[in-house]
């Protein structure tokens, strides 16, 4: 039967100005009761400032901010049933970690036993137990966060808001607090919204994705299709690598012109015979040595750099003709030991139809 409750949160033509500067024009997004959903964008795209009008703390000058199905648009953060997280912790440094976690229930005025059995769950919950009475100088940058993030969740709200709340750790914390987070979302089932501006982040954890530029979302989509599918240069050049060729359309749709070389790639219905097109391929599939051989899109490429990444090697590539491309080529460490490339070498290169994307820049003031 399909779901009919209604969205745990939805946003409708959303917009806000700061004096001259617009930070958010006609954004308009649903997400769904247990989704986890993340706002990626780089510094300044309006982000965080459309997390914190859905949490009541900037108000929007036109739109309509519901949480599942009431208009909530008008009213302050406390009528909204939400838990936050932000990047700075925001501890309180006199309180002890039990303290912090009850803050809320005790602001509510919850009966004592009821707030020490909550904190004890929470402390459970993110694996704190033994820094109950230990002060947030005690402990390092992820246990903060764990206490953030359980004082968050102490009043058991519908929703969670994290506002860049790894970004603050160094790697390897981000990386185990990544997994620990997503873990347990999964198991509590709440909705959450995320703001990060870090795309690995954002594509291990999200169930979707909306990728924002200049105050708009420029796509919404699952890790996958943003990352395999991405519907404008901008999403293409910000998630993920991509070699960005410029070419001009041919006249064959699904073709075009790279100086001497002839390229056919997945249709761009924008597309129109002479005019400007870029074409764009990751640097994993871009195939080469025997695999390019009697491929489509086939060039001669001579190689330029082999960068060790550790998982992976990267090649750096330019390839032969006028107004060949130079190019990055992502192979593994068993293919490349299978290939025995080395600096120099010459090898053929194939740029496969169904991974060469064409992207069409929109006419200025489209």
């Amino acid at each position: 039967m399909p779901d009919t409750r209604p969205a745990a949160v939805e946003l409708e033509g959303i917009a806000k100005t700061f004096g001259a500067v617009t930070a958010l024009r006609d954004v308009s997004l649903t997400v769904r009761d247990g989704e986890f959903v993340c706002f990626l964008g780089p510094s300044g795209c309006g982000k965080t400032t459309l997390l914190r009008i859905i949490a009541g703390l900037e108000r929007q000058n036109a739109g309509i901010v519901r949480m599942a199905g009431r208009d909530v648009s008008r009213l302050p953060p406390s009528q909204r049933n939400y838990g936050i997280v932000f990047q700075s912790y925001a501890l309180f440094p006199n309180l002890t970690v039990a303290r912090n976690i009850a803050y809320g229930l005790e602001a509510r005025r919850a009966a004592r036993r009821e707030v020490e059995a909550r904190v004890n769950e929470l402390l459970e919950l993110v694996d704190l137990p033994r820094h109950k009475l230990r002060y947030p100088a005690q402990l390092s940058g992820g246990e903060q966060q764990r206490v953030a993030l359980a004082r968050a969740l102490a009043p058991s709200p519908s929703l969670l808001l994290l506002d860049e709340p790894l970004s603050a750790l160094d790697a390897r914390v981000r990386l185990a607090l990544r997994q620990e987070m997503k873990a347990l979302q999964r198991r509590l089932g709440i909705t959450t919204i995320m703001v990060t501006h870090d795309q690995e982040e954002a594509l291990t954890m999200a169930d979707r994705i909306v990728v924002m530029n200049h105050g708009v979302v420029e796509q919404i989509g699952t890790p996958a299709q943003i990352y395999g599918e991405p519907s404008s240069l901008f999403v293409a050049r910000f998630v993920g690598r991509m070699n960005l060729l410029e070419a001009v359309a041919d006249t064959r749709p699904g073709w075009a012109r790279l100086g001497s070389l002839t390229l056919r790639h997945r249709p761009a219905p924008d597309s129109r015979p002479g005019g400007a097109v870029t074409l764009g391929i990751r640097p994993e599939e871009v195939r080469i040595g025997a695999a390019a051989r009697e491929a489509e899109n086939r060039l001669m490429a001579r190689v330029t750099s082999v960068q060790f990444q550790g998982a992976f090697t990267r090649l750096g590539l330019c390839t032969a003709g006028d107004g060949g491309p130079a190019l990055e080529c992502d192979l593994a460490a068993t293919a490349l030991a299978d290939l025995e490339i080395e600096e120099g070498a010459e090898l053929p290169v194939a740029l496969t139809p169904g991974a060469l994307r064409a992207f069409v820049m929109a006419p200025a003031g489209a």
